[in-house]
């Protein structure tokens, strides 16, 4: 199996944590994956058990890198003859004939244009008609994502892969105190600073202005509020700075930005509260990783955000006043906290990159077998 592993950032967020952990499960599972990787990342890739074709030299930003990846990436991949090839993040090259899967990770794109950019929505939206048209197999990473792909553009269940993402355990699992501490200390908070956090990147679905104001509210007549921490990219939420500067005196907001991925775990294990009201995910790693740290979380039902955290997380609706209820409930019962910090952090453990893994085998397998025909 060839992946193209071109488009992931340097920092390994996005597309980038999900071959980060999918190539290695792979490799255990006896998968001889080869990977196309820019210079940068090729050690890294080697490091995880794949090959990696050797002499690739791919431009930096992503209009050059996308025109690389119909022009150059087709002689590459020719010349490695790969079973299948698969092509991790929505687009692929056209000229490729040979089996191909394409990772779809999201249709909001379809259903709620208005959370991406203008230049993003109708790119990927071509992208993945493009993909769903063309590849043998798609896998997505939700039965919600597979249902809006099915009712919106009509795709052939039978087309599509579920594959639930996994989490790594070995780092996202509860933390002890000095870790905590260190993370605490590392983003500005006392010791003793109870704090409800957000992680993602702030961007309109996530709904940061309606958390920010529910929080405010949940806040009310409390004689030590908690902290509210936001912790991720900056993003394009356009509503975002009115609603930090609107928070009354006397309350504390703390812009994280983005952390780094080794100290996501103390900062999730030490959260009273990890708070992600998003209108709608493809799957929602966030959640995932926090009940695995043992973190009581309040989420939305909205698309594929159930089917993470089913009976262990606290569900709100996403408006300001729903969420200063739900928060409020969970900052007044401590018992509460701890009965979800208990059935995440159980939860989570199904979740895992080898079940991950195995749904990726049966993708390309039934790539090749297509094609084949």
């Amino acid at each position: 199996m060839l992946v193209d592993a071109t488009a992931i950032p340097a920092d390994l967020r996005g597309v980038g944590r999900y071959l980060d952990r999918l190539v290695p499960a792979l490799v255990r599972a006896g998968v001889d994956v080869t990977a196309v990787a820019q210079q940068r990342d090729r050690s890294h890739f080697e490091s995880l058990g794949a090959r990696c074709v050797p002499g690739v030299s791919v431009p930096e930003g992503r209009p050059a890198r996308l025109a690389w990846e119909q022009y150059a990436l087709p002689s590459i991949v020719a010349r490695v003859a790969p079973d299948v090839l698969h092509s991790p993040h929505y687009t692929h090259p056209l000229r490729w004939r040979g089996p191909l899967v394409v990772t779809v990770h999201d249709a909001t794109f379809f259903s709620n244009p208005e959370w991406h950019t203008r230049a993003k929505a109708p790119f990927f939206r071509a992208a993945t008609r493009l993909a769903l048209r063309r590849a043998d197999v798609c896998v997505v990473a939700s039965q919600a994502t597979a249902d809006e792909l099915t009712s919106r553009l009509g795709t052939a269940p039978e087309r599509l892969q579920v594959a639930h993402l996994g989490v790594d355990t070995e780092l996202f699992h509860p933390q002890p105190a000095d870790v905590r501490q260190r993370v605490r200390a590392s983003i500005g908070l006392a010791p003793d600073e109870e704090f409800v956090a957000f992680l993602g990147t702030l961007e309109p679905r996530k709904n940061v202005p309606a958390l920010i104001r529910g929080w405010v509210a949940a806040c009310e007549g409390r004689r030590n509020p908690p902290t509210l921490v936001l912790a991720g990219g900056a993003g394009w939420d356009t509503e975002l700075d009115a609603a930090v500067a609107a928070v009354p005196a006397g309350l504390r907001l703390l812009r994280a930005g983005y952390v780094p991925l080794e100290d996501l775990p103390g900062l999730l294990s030490a959260a009273t509260v990890v708070s992600y009201p998003s209108l709608g995910e493809g799957f929602g790693l966030p959640v995932l990783e926090a009940m695995a740290c043992g973190a009581a979380v309040l989420t939305t039902r909205r698309l594929s955000l159930p089917e993470v955290g089913g009976d262990a997380v606290a569900y709100t609706e996403p408006d300001d006043a729903a969420i200063g209820q739900a928060l409020s409930r969970l900052l007044d019962q401590p018992e509460l906290r701890a009965q979800l910090s208990r059935a995440g952090h159980a939860r989570a453990a199904g979740f895992t990159w080898a079940a991950c893994a195995r749904a990726h085998l049966r993708a390309y397998e039934t790539a090749i077998r297509r094609r084949s025909r």
